[in-house]
Order: C-alpha cells, then sequence, then structure tokens
C-alpha cells in the first residue's frame, strides 16, 4: 500500500529546516515523505551540508518513496526571509498555514500521518493568538474530542493525563470523565497504531506515595482507584496507581507496554533522562498518525550543523512502525 507522511520543520529560525539535511539520507521502500514547508528555506539550510541534493516538487498523482540525496516538497511560502537563530513575528503565520495544510490533507487520507518539527510557541503567542502546542492545535483542527501526549524512546513509553497546565490546578482536572476517555484512548491507539494486542498500561498516582491510603491526599481513593477498577471490569489492562517515584523499576519497565502519569513534569524528567537524544512524541486519539521529536527550536545552534538528527530519525521511524502496524 501506498503511504505519503508530511513532515513540518517547524520554526523556519530553529534547526528543524538544517535537520531536514538528514531526512534526504534516508531511503524507505514504500513510504514517500513530503516536506510541507518552504522551499527556498529547506534548500537554503540543506545547502549547509551538501549542495548536491535533488528537491522535486510534491504531485499528489506521482508517488515516489523516499530516495536517498533527495527531498520532495509541497511548497509553502515565508511571510520574509528567515535568518538562523534570529525569531521573527512575520513567519508565525507561515508555521501554523505548514500545520493546517498537512493537518487537512492528513486527515482527508491525501496523507497517512505527520512527522513535526519544534515550533517557537512565543512567536505564535506574539501575533495575538493562544497557542499551547502541536497537541492542543491538532486537537482544535480536527474537531476531536480528547487526544493523548505519549512520549517515549526505546526503552519506555510515557503517556500524559494532563499535558500544559501549571501545577496547582492538575488535581482538578483528574477526574473520572478524563481518566476514562485517556485511558480508552491509550489502550485503543496500543492496539490499532502499534500493533500490540493486549496492552499493559501501568499507571501513576498523583500525590507522593499515591496518596498513601489517604494521608498524602484522596484523589486516589476519590476516583483514580475507583475508574481504574471500572476500567478492569471493562478488559483494560491497566496496573495501578503506583507511587510515582518507585514506579519506573526495572520490573516494571519490561512489563509496561506504556507507563500513564497524571501531569507533565511526573514522568518526562524520567523520560529524558533515559532518551533525550533519541525520543519521539506522538499525539493519540486523533484521525491520522502524528509524531514529533521530542527537543525544541534550539534557536542557539541554527546554522551551526551542530543539532542532532536522532530525535528526528526517532519522530520518522516511529511514524513508519505506526504505518505498518495500523489495524
Amino acid at each position: 500500500m501506498k503511504k505519503r507522511l508530511a513532515i513540518t520543520p517547524g520554526e523556519p529560525s530553529g534547526v528543524g529546516p538544517e535537520l531536514m539535511y538528514y531526512v534526504s539520507k534516508l531511503s524507505l521502500e514504500d513510504t514517500q515523505l513530503v516536506l510541507v514547508a518552504s522551499k527556498e528555506l529547506i534548500k537554503q539550510r540543506v545547502s549547509l551540508f551538501d549542495t548536491n541534493v535533488q528537491f522535486k516538487d510534491y504531485d499528489v498523482n506521482n508517488f515516489e518513496p523516499q530516495q536517498k540525496g533527495s527531498l520532495t516538497i509541497l511548497d509553502v511560502p515565508l511571510g520574509c526571509d528567515s535568518i538562523p537563530g534570529k525569531l521573527d513575528t512575520r513567519n508565525a503565520k507561515y508555521v501554523l498555514n505548514c500545520l493546517d495544510i498537512a493537518s487537512d490533507k492528513s486527515e482527508s487520507g491525501e496523507f497517512q500521518g505527520i512527522v513535526t518539527g519544534p515550533i517557537s510557541k512565543a512567536v505564535i503567542a506574539d501575533i495575538g493568538l493562544e497557542f499551547t502546542g502541536h497537541t492542543e492545535y491538532f486537537q482544535e483542527r480536527t474537531h476531536t474530542k480528547r487526544v493523548v501526549m505519549m512520549l517515549g524512546c526505546d526503552k519506555l513509553n510515557v503517556a500524559l493525563a494532563t499535558t500544559h497546565l501549571p501545577l496547582k490546578e492538575v488535581s482538578s482536572h483528574i477526574t473520572a470523565e478524563l481518566l476514562t476517555e485517556v485511558v480508552t484512548i491509550l489502550n485503543h491507539d496500543l492496539k490499532t497504531k502499534f500493533g500490540i494486542e493486549k496492552p499493559c498500561i501501568i499507571s501513576a498516582g498523583l500525590n507522593p506515595h499515591a496518596g498513601e491510603d489517604g494521608h498524602l491526599g484522596t484523589e486516589e481513593l476519590d476516583t483514580i482507584i475507583p475508574t481504574f477498577n471500572k476500567l478492569r471490569a471493562q478488559g483494560i489492562n491497566i496496573i495501578g496507581p503506583l507511587p510515582a517515584d518507585t514506579m519506573f523499576q526495572e520490573k516494571y519497565l519490561t512489563k509496561a507496554d506504556a507507563f500513564l502519569t497524571m501531569y507533565h513534569d511526573q514522568g518526562l524528567p524520567v523520560l529524558k533522562h533515559v532518551g533525550f537524544d533519541s525520543g519521539y512524541n506522538t499525539t493519540l486519539g486523533l484521525p491520522y498518525i502524528r509524531t514529533s521529536v521530542d527537543h525544541g527550536t534550539a534557536i542557539d545552534l541554527a546554522g551551526t550543523k551542530k543539532a542532532d538528527p536522532g530525535s528526528l530519525y526517532s519522530a520518522i521511524n516511529l511514524a513508519c512502525r505506526m504505518l505498518a502496524s495500523r489495524r
């Protein structure tokens, strides 16, 4: 089956555009990679490494799997010339245009998914738009009720019950409805996008020591445990809630297909310690596959050719694996 993945390089003044050079080093048998970006920008940044890369214009009627030494580009014009390392709000709309095109074409089936590069949320916010991240943006764009952010590397996957919230607001968001939706999506996509027949999900509690039987908080007793009991009765294999400080032991690492944590910084420091240069990010629950690098724009490295492509390769490889495992 013909497979197409869009790649959005992200913030034009960051390292994303120059990392596209490493895409030109890939050769895939059955998957076409299409950069949704400014052709001129990509040419400029790739020429830092190699002036012999062949650039092809994207044609929906011409399916060519990714070939080494070439890049296929769906051209999107910049708002203004971009200088490595210098953010410019005039290009904020360009970044969003790339995301919109990639999302709409994935939702229609022209692409099967998106691999996203790093963006600057501040640049978009500076033009007066509320933007908290790719995850929420694609959720709104596709009118999806609930999505789940999951980050991972070769050793573990960590899904988040809540994402970009101030810590003081997390507890009020941990409801039976939210946990039911998050765990159901996580279980479903581990089956349908990762090809895992009977996923094992291991979850942390919210409080230290998972509440210590109510002495360190009652969210576990009032909400988390009753909800997990109902999910287990529906056939979902979820273990927990466990104390977060002891959950990432080898005995659990070998068992879990995914860990679930209640808030952003509860699980991600562990993940990024283990696999910072090879990590990936994926949004579950969308009508298409979406993976991402697990790093920022690295403005200070832009134009230096020092950015590591490890996370980009991990994100592309994950998207390809998810395509192959889809049910």
